[in-house]
């Protein structure tokens, strides 16, 4: 690893990182906050429930919900911040390398004595590290939130930690994939683009599959890999297809290292 390149990449995404765990954070502390009232109202809101279209409901995941619940309404409010935090690491991943390529400032990079795996593993890290950090917030406004709003509601702390466990397994899949994406495709001019179409992608899959019950589906997309629903209802992983997901950023990561170092740099004409 290089300590200068991972001290650059990290503080290029400084900004972005404190915006996405400000903006996530804020997401799970205002809509917790609404527990009590969602609560106290139990019966009515499922019985309202009832009045959505089966499709709807199961499209959120929400025929598995006990929002009268801590950890079932947090399951809730969690899905929404599963698709932010996905966004957030799909960006990463397509502009780990391909931002210095559409800028015209790889070749200055690569002239320098270190080798691309050292110079992919610096980036990889300084990823990894912004992408820590986002996790460790969600943590304590999760934690936070739930001690504020949950009155005198009991719920499974171990539960909620292999929810939030969940988030960097999560966000690694569409770092390493939008990774892998990156130096397929030709050349990446925008992230956004790419990011918010894999983020979205594999949501509107995951909605799919909850309406159309595609078992399918579920080998895709890894917010059905890390339903928070089936990890609260079960206080447990679903190890086949968490162990899918893991090969899967294994193999793009894999696959990255070799497209990379033999990969055609554009440079400065």
């Amino acid at each position: 690893m290089s300590a200068t390149i991972y001290k650059h990449e990290f503080l290029a995404r400084l900004k972005s990182m404190i915006i996405w765990s400000l903006s996530v954070s804020a997401l799970l502390l205002i809509f917790f906050s609404f527990f009590s009232a969602f609560a106290e109202q139990a019966a009515l809101l499922n019985e309202s429930l009832k009045n959505f279209p089966p499709q709807m409901i199961a499209a959120f995941g929400m025929d598995r919900m006990d929002l009268s619940t801590v950890l079932g309404f947090y399951s809730f409010i969690f899905l929404f911040a599963q698709l932010c935090l996905a966004i957030q690491a799909a960006n990463y991943g397509f502009g780990l390398v391909s931002v210095e390529e559409a800028e015209f400032t790889a070749d200055f990079l690569l002239s320098k004595p270190v080798s691309r795996g050292r110079v992919l593993t610096s980036k990889l890290l300084a990823a990894l590290t912004n992408l820590v950090i986002t996790n460790l917030a969600i943590w304590v406004v999760s934690f936070t939130s739930i001690t504020l709003f949950r009155g005198e509601h009991e719920y499974e702390p171990a539960t909620l930690t292999l929810l939030l466990l969940s988030l960097l397994i999560f966000q690694l899949f569409f770092l390493s994939v939008g990774l892998i994406i990156s130096l397929l495709v030709k050349r990446v001019r925008s992230v956004t683009p790419y990011g918010l179409g894999l983020g979205f992608g594999m949501y509107v899959l995951n909605a799919f599959g909850g309406i159309f019950g595609d078992v399918k589906l579920e080998l895709i997309t890894p917010f059905k890999h890390l339903d928070g629903a089936y990890i609260v209802e079960n206080q447990a992983f679903d190890t086949p297809l968490v162990l899918l997901n893991v090969a899967v950023t294994v193999v793009s990561l894999a696959l990255s290292y070799w497209l990379y170092i033999r990969r055609d740099i554009p440079a400065v004409s």
